[in-house]
C-alpha cells in the first residue's frame, strides 16, 4: 500500500480511474431511480461532501505546521551545533554524531519513536556529563530541553492522522454515492458518460489524496523534511 502511494503519481492514478470508470459506465446495467432513491442519493451525497471536506482540510493544515515546527526544530539543532564549535574535537563531534542520528531517524516516518530515543540519550548524555567542559556542555543541554517544546507538538502533529473508523465511515459514504452514479440511466449519451465517469474519478481522487496527506506521502509533505535533511547533508553547515 505505502508503494502505491509514494511511487505511484496523482496523474497516473487519474489516467487509471478514468479509464476504469469509462468502462463501468458503459458495461454495467442502468437504472432508473424515482424521486426517493433520488433523494436519498442527493441526502448520501452531501454527507459525504460534508464529512470529507473537513478532514481533508484538517490533514492539509496539519502538513502545514509540520512543515513550521520542523524549520523551527531545525533552526534550533542548528544553533546547537553551533555551540558545540568551542568544545574539545572528539567531544563535539560525539555530540554532532548524536545529533546527525536524531535526524536521521526523524525523517524516517517508520523509526520517529527511534528518533525519540536518540534525544533522549542526547539529553542522558549531557546530564551526566561530568568533564572540564560542564559548563558548555550544560549551555547545550539547556538548549535540547528548551527543544522539547517543538519535539512535543512535533509528536501530536505526527498522530493526527485519519483513524480507521473515520474510514469507514468515509469509504461507506463514497460506495453508496459511488454505486448510485455508476447505475444512474442518462440514456444513450457518449458526453454524459463522460461526465459519469469524470466525476466517480473525482469522489475517488479524493480519497487517493485524503491517503497521501494522511501518510505524508503527498508531494507537499514530503517536503517537510527538507531542512532536516540539508542539516544532515551539509554537516549542519545550511538549513536552505
Amino acid at each position: 500500500m505505502k508503494f502505491l502511494l509514494t511511487k505511484i503519481r496523482l496523474s497516473w492514478y487519474f489516467i487509471f480511474f478514468l479509464a476504469v470508470y469509462l468502462l463501468l459506465a458503459w458495461i454495467l446495467p442502468k437504472q432508473k431511480f424515482d424521486s426517493g432513491a433520488l433523494t436519498l442519493f442527493s441526502v448520501n451525497s452531501f454527507l459525504y461532501g460534508f464529512y470529507i471536506a473537513p478532514i481533508l482540510g484538517a490533514q492539509k493544515g496539519r502538513i502545514e505546521e509540520l512543515h513550521k515546527t520542523v524549520r523551527s526544530e531545525a533552526n534550533e539543532l542548528f544553533a546547537m551545533a553551533l555551540s558545540l564549535k568551542k568544545l574539545p574535537e572528539t567531544l563535539r563531534n560525539k555530540l554532532q554524531k548524536e545529533l546527525t542520528d536524531y535526524i536521521q531517524a526523524s525523517t524516517k516516518q517508520k523509526a520517529i519513536a527511534q528518533g525519540e530515543e536518540d534525544y533522549e540519550e542526547l539529553i542522558t548524555f549531557c546530564v551526566e556529563y561530568d568533564g572540564k567542559e560542564e559548563e558548555e556542555v550544560q549551555k547545550f543541554l539547556d538548549k535540547l530541553v528548551a527543544n522539547q517544546k517543538n519535539r512535543t507538538q512535533f509528536s501530536m502533529l505526527m498522530s493526527n492522522k485519519v483513524y480507521s473508523n473515520e474510514w469507514i465511515i468515509i469509504l461507506m459514504l463514497f460506495s453508496i454515492t459511488l454505486g448510485f452514479v455508476l447505475l444512474l440511466d442518462i440514456g444513450d449519451s457518449s458526453i454524459l458518460t463522460i461526465v459519469k465517469a469524470l466525476l466517480c474519478t473525482g469522489l475517488t481522487m479524493l480519497l487517493v489524496i485524503l491517503a497521501k496527506l494522511s501518510t505524508l506521502t503527498h508531494k507537499k509533505a514530503r517536503q517537510i523534511w527538507d531542512p532536516f535533511k540539508k542539516l544532515r547533508d551539509t554537516n549542519f553547515y545550511r538549513i536552505d
